[in-house]
């Protein structure tokens, strides 16, 4: 009895350490992963890992991401309600590098911020004021400001569009921007499941920009970006990533990393992964790989999908599998301490 009991114990710790054990170790890319990164797995192969942390006091409810055309590693974010009308750009290493407040605007109830492009082509950043909790604004607004070459805090002044839904108010929290023709898109929120609505070619800067739906989303949107390509783009909500190779036509999903509140969403320059985030003071970027089998449909036909690096050897210096680590040693270890008590115990008859 004893020496069976001892022997599923052995195994039961082994299969406990197997899965606490060392995880490959990550490559930089796109906000690089520092030191000591956290990998998660998703699906069966691919790994997300915190890219870096947001370092600054001031950002404490990060509600939009979007990647820097002009400065490779930054990413913009800003507050949700209730802070001024400002963008933040971070660096690979979380300390923001800029601030650049935008001039006799308010920010009602900010929710998304994408990167496109001005009426000459210039890099632009555009700060979606479209949450509407309660479905009663009558319109809504997104503020351009041009991209700035050098980063420094400065306050700028910006485009209105203002845009207003074809058939009623509705609450939304996800802009996102063809690079294809600079077109603008929003995705709404509803428990019925949202929709997502198309604005003009061309936005009219002096009058009402209607929004048209043309496509059933999920009902909890909390953003979403194109791929650089333009021949596909994501939508999140707190517990997956839907890709779409177009209005209507959802080729996947997956899960990502457990967050307080992820509600910001970003594609990488090369467009393989995704830098998702969350509100919350001191919150982290993750970047997540983009699955090969939703990769392929919206990869243009000219260049054959880049293989995925190889993997490191699992005794390379790397994190551990997200989530298991804390759990599986204090399970490993207190059941040891059990059995060893009763093996001790126990009275020869």
């Amino acid at each position: 009895m004893r020496s069976r009991l001892a022997a599923a114990v052995l195994l039961a710790v082994a299969a406990l350490a197997g899965l606490a054990g060392p995880a490959p170790a990550q490559a930089g890319g796109v906000l690089g992963a520092a030191a000591g990164v956290v990998p998660r797995t998703i699906g069966k192969t691919d790994e997300a890992v915190v890219a870096t942390r947001l370092a600054d006091p001031r950002i404490v409810e990060s509600s939009g991401l979007a990647v820097s055309r002009r400065h490779p590693g930054v990413v913009w974010t800003h507050n949700d309600s209730g802070d001024a009308a400002r963008l933040f750009a971070v660096g690979s290493d979380g300390r923001t590098r800029a601030v650049l407040t935008l001039a006799g605007v308010e920010a009602r109830d900010w929710e998304a911020v994408a990167a496109g492009r001005d009426d000459r082509g210039r890099p632009a950043l555009f700060a979606a004021d479209i949450g509407d909790n309660n479905g009663v604004w009558p319109e809504v607004a997104v503020y351009r400001v041009p991209e700035p070459a050098v980063l420094r805090d400065a306050t700028v002044p910006a485009v209105r569009y203002r845009l207003r839904y074809a058939d009623g108010p509705r609450n939304a929290e996800a802009l996102l921007i063809d690079p294809r023709g600079n077109r603008l898109y929003v995705a709404t929120k509803a428990e019925a499941g949202g929709g997502l609505y198309r604005a003009p070619a061309r936005l009219d800067p002096a009058g009402i920009n209607l929004l048209r739906r043309v496509a059933r989303v999920p009902p909890v949107v909390t953003d979403g970006a194109f791929l650089p390509s333009g021949r596909g783009f994501v939508l999140r909500d707190y517990q997956q990533a839907f890709v779409y190779a177009g209005p209507g036509r959802r080729i996947g999903s997956f899960d990502l990393p457990l967050q307080f509140q992820g509600e910001s969403l970003a594609v990488s320059a090369d467009g393989r992964s995704l830098l998702v985030g969350s509100e919350g003071p001191g919150s982290e970027l993750w970047r997540v790989p983009l699955p090969e089998s939703v990769l392929a449909p919206v990869t243009p036909t000219t260049r054959a999908p880049a293989k995925a690096a190889p993997t490191a050897s699992p005794t390379a210096a790397g994190g551990w599998r997200w989530g298991v680590t804390p759990l599986l040693a204090v399970a490993a270890g207190g059941l040891v301490l059990l059995v060893a008590a009763l093996l001790l115990g126990r009275r020869p008859r």
